[in-house]
């Protein structure tokens, strides 16, 4: 596992955290309680914040990094994970808020200033645009993003095991 500091600021990461030793963390990022990072995932906070919830799962080849505050966008755009959110394989966050509970398909990628509610389910390869909002309760699907149908209660069931099951598994894994 490789984390480093940039410019004094150091990741700080809870308590029962599983860090692939092939993933990198850098900067102002915090990761929380029993969250994992699977492998070739980089997250760079290194000119804006990044927040991951608790019991969260990063998998494989994913990258989450932010945008930097300037002329054309004062507060740039931080990175916000809540808690018990499944981010599946090579999927690409760049300063947006994910609530808790969701469910980030393979290879999706969401963009500047979006913001994905709890109990969402975005499908495999979906793009989701800078600044769009999908609410909560429903599937999404397509590039870009269409809402596609209300969740039903099992697949909404389905999301938190999916972090539970990712919380179990990160134990299975020495380090």
């Amino acid at each position: 596992m490789t984390i480093r500091t940039f410019e004094n600021m150091a990741p700080v990461i809870g308590d029962g955290v599983y860090i692939d030793e092939a993933a990198l963390v850098v900067g102002n990022v915090d990761i929380g309680n029993e969250s994992s990072v699977w492998p070739f995932t980089v997250i760079r906070g290194d000119v804006n914040s990044i927040r991951i919830g608790v019991c969260t799962n990063i998998q494989d080849n994913s990258v989450l990094h932010v945008s930097h505050k300037g002329p054309y966008n004062p507060e740039g755009n931080a990175l916000s994970i809540g808690n018990n959110v499944t981010v599946g394989h090579r999927v690409i966050l760049h300063g947006c808020t994910v609530m808790d509970n969701c469910l980030i398909g393979m290879g999706a990628t969401i963009m500047d200033g979006a913001i994905i509610h709890p109990n969402t389910l975005v499908g495999a390869g979906t793009l989701i645009a800078p600044n769009k909002e999908l609410e909560s309760g429903y599937l999404w699907l397509g590039s870009p993003a269409k809402r596609v149908r209300p969740l039903t209660e099992e697949e909404i069931a389905s999301i938190q095991y999916s972090a539970e099951h990712y919380q179990r598994l990160k134990n299975r894994h020495p380090g």
